[in-house]
């Protein structure tokens, strides 16, 4: 596991009119701040990375559908450099998924509906703090290929 990544298990409390999922509480303990909250909709087999943000800190969790999570930790001082995580989130794995500052990640829709994907990120959207990689750079060590294990 790449240091600094927090993975906290969501409530959903089910009737018979629907679902209520929770995301993210102020008074949670891994709570930090507020800067936006928004909503990425992938399609399945589109890879939407790489991206690294310098400052801002990322709270995925994935409200409909399933993806495939992939960090990469690049960060010079961490003891994890150079270890790849992967997640699946989503409907069969509903989870809140805490990025720090300085970790490159990106994800997959999986399955055959879009996922849609909420972030409640800790800075406003911010052009200038974001660094941006093509999803097959080599320079992470990692195959978006779906794999049989």
């Amino acid at each position: 596991m790449i240091d600094g990544i927090l993975i906290h298990p969501l409530k959903q409390i089910p009737d018979e009119r629907g679902t209520i999922m929770h995301m993210l509480r102020c008074d949670a303990p891994h709570f930090e701040t507020f800067g936006e909250i928004y909503f990425s909709k992938v399609y399945p087999g589109v890879i939407k990375g790489w991206h690294l943000h310098q400052e801002m800190v990322l709270n995925y969790a994935v409200v409909s559908g399933m993806i495939k999570l992939v960090m990469y930790d690049d960060r010079a001082d961490s003891p994890t450099k150079g270890e790849v995580q992967e997640l699946f989130v989503g409907d069969a794995n509903y989870v809140l998924v805490k990025i720090p500052p300085g970790i490159w990640n990106g994800f997959k829709g999986i399955g055959v509906l879009p996922a849609i994907v909420a972030n409640c990120a800790t800075l406003p959207h911010d052009p200038s703090e974001i660094v941006r990689l093509d999803p097959f750079d080599d320079s992470i060590p990692y195959t978006w290929d779906l794999k049989h294990r």
